[in-house]
């Protein structure tokens, strides 16, 4: 049996390492252009389809059947060929409910605001009228109709209690993109987001820091996949596979990144755990010097301190954007705050909490080249290690051992 997952464009797709996990089926990632699409419907070359922007509505009109879900939508995400015929379904509803109950949202009684008008937008309207939503308005860069402008929603709508955005805004490789400021919102309680790579978007990571409940897509992804293949294949699976698969594929996709002091084993425990991982490393200090071809202490003696860590936040933008990376950092990374935001925006930071009598002077680090040097940064540093970190932990003298224990603080929930 052959699937595929299609769209116009799937960069950033993460469904078929989802599909490959639950197996029984061969299914592939494909791209196809607005004009192709409807002779590959016609073609049914094909067992059964995910379908995601921006076809999900398109797909309607080659279904023999449409399932009353999908036709109340107007979205097919799933697709299942029987007997020369196409069979279209909507299992989007059911992994954007599942979605927000797991992140502890309350939709009932709620003024709602829904970013975009395409399928997934319909798919969320859906599961609010479902959940008891009090009001849900639809805002459009395009407003007509019943959708409202941007403009509209942050001024009229401000009292909104939950935005869910369906656009691609914010999406890989674009990850710095908001669809709508929330800082104006004063009465907002929560914020989903469809869009899961990054795993947390500008605009999940937005709300989380000023303290509002938020998440991305990915449980919306594995959940709807999951209900998707007992489509494809007959065999029915339970909530436990979905969560199964969630802590798989986020582990997988989430990035490990290592603080501490210089010193502290970063740089060697991040390649080991690399290498037991099957993982690509990339250490901020070596791509500053790949970049620039100075060494560190040239840099800081040239240039100064700020000009250096100029430097390191463009490197830690660019590397944290990608997914499934080691990561080790430079001592002073956590210094600023945008630094921490972007290595937590598709990552978990650990901290190596080396004890300072244990952290030794190097040369090459111009601001701990001497035990006192080291002692001071220790004390300045050590409360924003700890207070930036999402784990720590004390090493000892196995770096086995310690790899080991990286691994189980990133898996930790």
């Amino acid at each position: 049996m052959t699937f595929y997952c299609i769209g116009e464009k799937l960069s950033h797709s993460f469904s078929k390492e989802i599909h490959d996990k639950i197996g029984g089926y061969s299914y592939y990632i494909k791209e196809i252009a607005p004009e192709k699409l409807d002779s590959f419907m016609e073609s049914k070359e094909f067992d059964g389809l995910n379908v995601t922007i921006p076809y999900k509505e398109r797909v309607i009109p080659h279904m023999f059947f449409t399932e009353e879900n999908a036709k109340r939508v107007g979205a097919v995400n799933t697709v299942v060929r029987r007997d020369g015929r196409l069979y279209g379904y909507n299992t989007d509803v059911y992994g954007m409910t599942s979605l927000i109950s797991r992140a502890g949202i309350e939709v009932k009684d709620r003024k709602v605001l829904i970013l975009g008008t395409g399928g997934t937008s319909k798919t969320a309207r859906e599961v609010c009228r479902l959940l008891g939503a009090k009001e849900v308005f639809t805002v459009s860069r395009e407003p007509k109709g019943e959708y409202i402008s941007y403009s509209e929603a942050a001024g009229i709508h401000s009292d909104a209690h939950i935005i869910i955005n369906t656009t691609p805004c914010g999406m890989y490789p674009k990850t710095g993109a908001v669809p709508i400021d929330t800082d104006g919102f004063a009465k907002l309680e929560g914020v989903v987001d469809a869009v899961y790579n990054p795993l947390r978007t500008e605009l999940v990571m937005n709300a989380l820091l000023r303290g509002i409940k938020a998440t991305g897509g990915l449980y919306m992804l594995v959940s709807q996949a999951v209900r998707a293949s007992e489509y494809f294949t007959g065999k029915t699976y339970g909530p436990e596979l979905e969560n199964e698969l969630y802590n798989e594929v986020v582990f997988e996709k989430r990035n490990i990144v290592l603080t501490g002091m210089p010193s502290s084993g970063k740089t060697t425990l991040g390649k080991k755990v690399a290498s037991l991982l099957g993982r690509e490393f990339v250490d901020t200090d070596d791509e500053i010097v790949r970049r620039t071809g100075r060494d560190i202490p040239s840099i800081f003696r040239e240039d100064g301190e700020k000009a250096f860590r100029d430097l390191e936040e463009e490197v830690i933008r660019d590397v944290s954007r990608e997914s499934g990376r080691i990561i080790s950092t430079g001592g002073g990374a956590i210094l600023r705050e945008n630094n921490v935001y972007r290595l937590k925006q598709n990552g978990r930071i650990v901290f190596i909490d080396r004890p300072v009598e244990k952290l030794i002077p190097t040369s090459d680090r111009p601001l701990a080249g001497s035990a006192e040097a080291v002692r001071k940064r220790y004390g300045e540093r050590i409360e924003i290690y700890r207070s930036t970190c999402d784990k720590s932990f004390v090493p000892v003298d196995s770096i086995e051992e310690n790899a080991q224990t990286i691994i189980r603080k990133a898996k930790e929930q």
